[in-house]
């Protein structure tokens, strides 16, 4: 089903031009969603660069946040 054209009278029943009546918000409603998906894309990247960062304490490296560094399991500094 295809929506109203810019120079139609808009559904609402207000008498105006789609145009001058409902575009804009129709418009404002497909920003919306776009800002939404690019915010829970941005949340997806944080966990799965999470999740990728915990592997690193199964290979024996611990991060010092008092050195800012790794160490291994024996304390000794892991090169970068």
């Amino acid at each position: 089903m295809a929506g109203p054209g810019r120079n139609d009278r808009c559904p609402c029943g207000s008498g105006r031009k789609f145009k001058h009546c409902c575009e804009a918000k129709k418009k404002d409603a497909i920003s919306s969603r776009m800002i939404v998906v690019g915010i829970l894309g941005a949340i997806l990247v944080v966990v799965l660069a999470a999740l990728s960062n915990s592997g690193n304490a199964s290979s024996g490296r611990v991060w010092s946040a008092e050195h800012g560094h790794y160490h291994d399991a024996s304390g000794r500094e892991v090169p970068r």
